[in-house]
């Protein structure tokens, strides 16, 4: 069977129809699914053996059979480590019928197929009983439900329904019980994810200062977590003004609740600043004396054992409502509120005297809604966004590159997704100036914006797509200079936003024969790299805790290889080190002045491997020539040449291209070589690229 499936093209804007088989969706899910990085996470896979050891052995101990209920299998490892630990019977859970499938082989590869039956349900459709999938219920419940945020990914209601239907009372479970930690702290680099600065301007009649509107300014934003590798976070970047604390804790082995709830703990800072964010991680014990531990406790909050590198579970960012001003040593509440699958924070000082008494009037004082974004300026601007035009270095950059070419009759058109470029433009000096924005969100919140700084006469906002624009929309007027940053809310990879181009090409009739583009044009950069840890999402495992669990292993192999050519995927390099292993180098390049050509770009070209280390694959981003000199990189932005460390732009993700087989450069008298072959192909936008190893 074929699905038709409708998309934008993010580079070329236009929507396409393009005909997918039946496994599209199954491969898409395979090839960029955790499974490998869980399987690769070797502190949590020898503690839930561990802890499955102990389970098994104490249930044994009471002269009972050890019966297994393992929700969400997965490869089938945790049952497998049940059966050989000595389990009677293990029932394995698997939702996702292709990974239900590879289990079963798994299973059987290992020798186990008399001890574990799959089950492709979700748990909440599973039946007990004679006729039923299981036979009896359970009395060890061991499950991997967890995301960073912990509840995230249904976790609370799966126990409930688990803990009311298909285990023992007094069942053992691994893990025993989870703990969520919290810690205050003040950081102009987190918040600046959350809430605009104000811009400062240096125009020819003094210094302008843009503020956001006040809707944006009280915000709340949205209520997804956001989720980071913490431990890349220098601990330069913020002030912690908390001791770390337990928030909450669940006791999985016993009945668990899902409806929404409330925590509270006293907290007194220990140094005075503005409380803005709460940082948050959890641990899980999977016995109950807590000797066996698994932790995702930050560089700061942990010193003395090794960090174990994950990419499956990582560390949450809250922003609380509004910046609150705390001083040392000052009683504070903080309250999680949270809901089946989310979690959400408020702070309050505790009031004078304040007692047992007074804990009745608290609760009146407990936001439980999750906090919801009315501003729109969250659903238009991602957190990296806020980030990027909070970014006062980068602002500098466009303010000194449209002095270069603004003039007092210029007529100005802007060409990206809620950007402050058309007020820069307007206070640099421009005569006239139209932004071009192509939804009803970026339309309406660059209302707000230019009406809170009294600009909404000054700017004038085209809602049109560029194929779509009229003389009238621009007061039959030719524009004399078209910007762009260029940044577009469609794109993932970093060449997305190449969409400029095709827009500029789509409205060149509005253009004065002598317009000047801003940037006038773009190059594509690539180096490559050795991953610290990040190869690991995307390396066979092979045998894990004495398992086999190759045929994963080949699933994901498949899926990455299901299209003809292997695609480069975003991730955001600041979160994940590498050391370069050649020189960057400019591979194409894009010239703005000029509308798209008919014809294909192509290049082919070679470099040479200059480190030594392991080739784990390339790194490709762009980079846009402003004006004469002036440059704005969305990739690399420094390199240490002796050891190779690089800093890239920590608002954007990169692309990464992983090799399919990894070379290791060993002797640099006689460098390895790679050798590349790039297309970009003008009709669809996408870039094809393909690597060789010499």
């Amino acid at each position: 069977m074929k699905t038709f499936c409708g998309r934008a093209n993010p580079t070329t804007g236009s929507m396409e129809w393009l005909e997918e088989g039946e496994d599209y969706d199954y491969h898409q899910e395979i090839a960029r699914s955790r499974y490998a990085d869980m399987l690769h996470d070797k502190d949590r896979n020898v503690k839930y053996y561990q802890g499955i050891r102990a389970a098994v052995s104490r249930v044994k101990e009471r002269g009972e059979k050890a019966i297994v209920l393992d929700i969400g299998t997965g490869t089938g490892l945790l049952s497998m480590m049940a059966a050989s630990a000595g389990a009677d019977f293990c029932y394995a859970i698997e939702v996702f019928k292709p990974m239900a499938n590879a289990a079963v082989k798994i299973v059987e590869k290992n020798g186990f197929s008399d001890k574990i039956k799959v089950i492709n349900k979700h748990s909440t459709e599973v039946t007990v009983g004679p006729d039923g999938d299981m036979q009896c219920r359970a009395n060890i419940l061991v499950t991997e439900l967890f995301d960073t945020e912990l509840i995230g990914e249904g976790a609370l209601p799966t126990y409930e329904h688990a803990h009311k239907y298909l285990v023992q009372e007094g069942c053992e479970a691994v893990p025993h019980r989870a703990t969520v930690y919290v810690q205050l702290v003040e950081s102009r680099r987190m918040w600046s994810w959350k809430k605009l600065f104000p811009v400062h301007i240096e125009a020819e009649d003094g210094e302008k200062i843009l503020v956001p509107p006040s809707e944006m300014e009280n915000c709340p934003g949205l209520p997804s977590v956001c989720d980071i590798q913490l431990n890349q976070m220098p601990s330069s970047d913020f002030s912690t003004l908390s001791d770390v604390v337990k928030m909450f804790s669940v006791d999985f082995s016993k009945p668990v609740q899902s409806a929404s709830t409330y925590y509270r703990v006293q907290l007194e800072p220990v140094k005075s600043g503005k409380a803005q964010i709460v940082l948050s991680w959890w641990d899980i014990d999977m016995d109950p004396s807590g000797m066996i531990n698994c932790s995702m406790a930050p560089y700061w909050a942990k010193p003395t054992s090794a960090l174990q590198w994950r990419d499956h579970w990582m560390q949450c960012v809250y922003f609380l409502p509004r910046e609150e001003p705390v001083l040392q040593g000052e009683k504070l509440y903080l309250t999680a509120c949270r809901d089946e699958y989310s979690v959400w924070y408020n702070l309050q000082k505790a009031r004078e005297g304040e007692n047992g008494a007074d804990e009745e009037e608290h609760k009146a004082g407990v936001g439980v809604e999750s906090p919801v974004c009315r501003c729109r300026a969250h659903l238009l601007w991602n957190r990296p966004r806020f980030g990027e035009l909070n970014d006062q270095n980068r602002t500098r950059q466009y303010i000194k590159s449209l002095r270069k070419v603004l003039k007092t009759d210029s007529v100005c058109l802007c060409i990206s997704d809620g950007s402050l470029l058309p007020v820069l433009a307007h206070y640099l000096g421009a005569k006239q100036v139209f932004t071009l924005e192509n939804s009803g969100v970026s339309c309406s919140v660059m209302e707000k914006f230019f009406k809170a700084n009294n600009l909404e006469d000054k700017i004038k906002i085209i809602e049109a797509r560029p194929e779509l624009l009229k003389p009238s929309h621009l007061e039959d007027k030719k524009i004399s200079v078209l910007v762009g940053e260029p940044f577009f809310t469609t794109s993932l990879l970093p060449w997305h936003n190449l969409y400029f181009w095709y827009a500029r090409t789509a409205v060149s009739t509005h253009l004065a024969s002598n317009v000047t583009v801003l940037p006038q044009s773009a190059s594509l950069h690539m180096m490559v790299v050795e991953f610290q840890d990040l190869w690991r999402i995307r390396s066979p495992c092979g045998i894990c805790e004495g398992f086999d669990v190759g045929t994963m292993d080949d699933m994901i192999k498949d899926s990455l290889n299901f299209r003809e050519s292997k695609e480069a995927e975003p991730h955001p390099l600041w979160e994940y080190p590498c050391k370069s292993l050649s020189e960057p180098q400019e591979v194409l390049t894009f010239d703005f002045t000029k509308t798209v050509p008919q014809h294909g770009l192509s290049t082919e070209g070679s470099a040479k491997l200059l480190r030594k280390g392991k080739s784990h694959g390339a790194v490709l981003w762009m980079e846009y020539h402003l004006a004469a000199d002036i440059s704005v990189s969305t990739g690399l932005m420094q390199l240490s040449n002796e050891k190779g460390n690089c800093e890239w732009n920590p608002h954007c993700k990169q692309a990464v291209y992983f090799f399919s087989s990894v070379i290791e450069s060993e002797i640099l008298s006689d460098p390895a070589v790679v050798t590349y072959t790039i297309n970009f192909d003008t009709k669809t936008g996408e870039i094809a690229m393909d690597f060789k190893l010499l």
